[in-house]
């Protein structure tokens, strides 16, 4: 009996669409009354105008003698009333006056019109119904006007006042979105779990045949970029009941309370269209904890945040309403929007793998022309670190090339300089580095290079150049085999000596250091005291947490920079740091002297290339020469150092490996 209620009560929360509110009765009687004043006024003006020219018919009769009325227009009514109007004379002539005169049409008063020259002009009689049209399209008009500019203001009045309390939620259609699961890659995991929603929904008996219910929220949480977003825009694809979405921008308002009205519409309208899914978008813009101490609070936030509490999980929840939300700040979320029974599931969207980056790149170069030669294997190989958004974007910069050098295809070339563009920035060909920065350049990226080439724990090389690329002078890739979800010490250490190669370089070879290393250092400076403060891999301190000095600073976390450690540990910590990075130098500087000939002649052949890639860093490594035995047509001397100028202020980037 319950349920037979529960059904009547819903089939009467789906009217159809309601009309506007009727106007109240006060309404319309002021708007009635207005119009009746103002066509009285009205007519009250047209019957002065009409009566204020009337002469009398011996006066009509004296001016036609005394010859000042020359024209004149005779006409009639159609009820047997005739009437003459023209222009008198005045007696100095000096002006005229217009009259009127209602007369009985004789023929003596014809004769004397013709006796005294006046030209006479006989009218058509109106018919009737071109007089009551006359008389009555005005009023209509003038009624017409008083409605749309008085009486729909007042239909409006209320309706427009509480229009702001309305929720902003867009009800999506099939027709209009055309992306499903098979259009979603590289969240395997994340799919799966909205798959189940979507399932449940379909066909919810599956589920509560072992009393298993349906969930209230999924919260969908990940770097920016990853397909959140998307995943959502592949619910509504793939699900069979209405999906409404929202931003959580829409519901701040300048008005105190219009949020929480907004929640509370937003569930009406999602309890007449149960069951369905509703998405809220950047749910941290109004999900943000709550007062927490400092600077205040924000009691509109808090009050549309607590309307949207009480209506996921309160008194009167009802079921068949499936919240869907996005974030890329969980951490800055209240407590209570994050338990089980509001978000019971949290999926954490990552970024893609490297299987993940290859079935994206096929995802989104299906509409593009692509040479038989590229490997998207390889692309994504070269990606590490990129999201979704950043492959997509790949792809279009590699379009984009091809087209502007007229190929009918895209290539590798065009997706490996698609892939540079978008991590350090397009190629600075105008930015022409002199000989003795050209040659320092060329140095420090060998350096780099010899040092990541005999460090057993480092990446493969994929690429060497010293073509100014955004704020670089020049950079040394890596390609990286695998995707790595842990860094060993040993790793770690292989990468602080491949940083310090171009710092090691400049010293060895020009016996002097630049300000090119500087993204290097603060790079090695960053590993090196993670690896004592987070990670435990020092000798002298342990396996131990001592705090980052990079915490972010949200709701009071972080202002004091308080640890819980001592000044001595403090000064310990910075011993240690030095001490790690002294050695990958020494390290670096080791592999250099002994490695000095293959750093002369990969530089030289870098001054004279320009670009170098890993079969033929390999091959000179071996051999000393390139594959095809080139040869390089300028020596320039080892020992011979730059003379005392200005250091370039560019930093040189390296990408020698994914850090951890």
């Amino acid at each position: 009996m319950a349920d037979d209620k529960q059904k009547k009560n819903t089939k009467s929360d789906k009217p159809g669409k309601k009309g506007p509110p009727p106007m109240p009765m006060r309404g319309l009687a002021i708007s009635f009354l207005m119009m009746a004043v103002f066509l009285t006024v009205l007519h009250l003006f047209s019957s002065s105008s009409k009566t204020s020219n009337e002469i009398e018919y011996t006066d009509f009769v004296k001016q036609v003698k005394a010859g000042r009325v020359t024209k004149v227009d005779i006409a009639h009514d159609g009820a047997g009333n005739h009437y003459v109007s023209g222009i008198s004379k005045d007696l100095n002539e000096a002006g005229s006056t217009e009259f009127r005169v209602e007369i009985i049409l004789t023929e003596n008063l014809m004769q004397l019109l013709e006796e005294n020259g006046v030209q006479v002009k006989v009218k058509r009689p109106k018919t009737m119904l071109v007089s009551i049209l006359a008389n009555i399209v005005p009023f209509i008009l003038i009624f017409g006007v008083i409605y749309f500019i008085f009486i729909r203001q007042m239909k409006n009045a209320g309706r427009g006042a509480m229009s702001f309390g309305k929720s902003k939620a867009k009800l999506m259609t099939q027709d209009k979105n055309k992306i499903t699961f098979k259009d979603v890659a590289g969240v395997d995991e994340a799919k799966e779990e909205l798959m189940e929603v979507v399932e449940f929904l379909k066909d919810p008996k599956q589920f509560q045949q072992l009393g298993g219910k349906m969930p209230k929220g999924v919260l969908l949480s990940g770097s920016p970029g990853t397909g959140k977003t998307l995943l959502a825009k592949a619910v509504a694809g793939e699900a069979d009941v209405p999906f409404f979405t929202i931003s959580g921008s829409d519901f701040v308002e300048m008005f105190v309370g219009i949020g929480a009205s907004r929640v509370r519409d937003m569930f009406e309208q999602g309890k007449k269209q149960a069951p369905c899914i509703i998405f809220i978008d950047e749910i941290d813009a109004v999900g943000r904890s709550r007062f927490s101490g400092i600077g205040g609070g924000h009691d509109e936030r808090e009050q549309t945040l607590n309307a949207l509490l009480v209506e996921m999980d309160g008194f009167d929840t009802q079921e068949g309403i499936i919240i869907v939300a996005a974030t890329n700040r969980p951490d800055v979320l209240d407590p209570a929007l994050m338990r089980p029974g509001r978000f019971d599931r949290q999926v954490e969207v990552d970024l893609p793998t490297l299987e993940g980056r290859e079935q994206i790149l096929k995802i989104h170069s299906r509409n593009v022309r692509l040479s038989d030669q590229v490997d998207l294997r390889r692309s994504a190989r070269g990606t590490p670190g990129f999201s979704g958004a950043d492959l997509a974007n790949l792809v279009n910069e590699a379009a984009l090339l091809a087209s502007r050098r007229g190929a009918e295809f895209v290539e590798q070339e065009d997706m490996e300089e698609a892939r540079d563009k978008v991590m350090w920035g397009r190629e600075r060909r105008s930015h022409v580095l002199d000989p003795e920065e050209k040659k320092l350049t060329a140095y420090h990226e060998a350096g780099h290079a010899v040092a990541m080439y005999h460090t057993p724990m480092c990446e493969p090389i994929h690429k060497v150049t010293i073509i100014p690329r955004g704020r670089a002078l020049g950079a040394t890739m890596s390609l990286p085999e695998k995707d790595r979800y842990t860094q060993s010490q040993k790793r770690l250490t292989g990468d602080l000596v491949a940083l310090m190669g171009g710092r090691a370089a400049e010293e060895l070879i020009f016996g002097d250091v630049t300000t090119g290393a500087h993204n290097d250092i603060e790079r090695a400076t960053m590993v090196a005291r993670a690896m004592v403060c987070e990670y435990g891999m020092s000798t002298l301190l342990g396996p131990q947490n001592l705090g980052s000095h990079n915490q972010p600073v949200f709701l009071g976390q972080g202002i004091s920079g308080s640890h819980e450690h001592s000044e001595e540990t403090a000064r310990t910590i910075d011993q240690e740091v030095r001490r790690i990075i002294s050695e990958a130098y020494d390290a670096c500087m080791k592999i250099l002297k002994d490695n000095k000939e293959q750093l002369i002649a990969l530089s030289e052949l870098l001054i004279e290339r320009e670009v170098l890639d890993f079969t033929e860093v390999d091959s000179i490594m071996k051999t000393g020469k390139l594959p095809e035995t080139l040869e390089p047509t300028e020596e320039i001397p080892a020992a011979e150092a730059p003379e005392a100028e200005e250091a370039p202020t560019e930093e040189t980037a390296e990408d020698s490996k994914e850090e951890s």
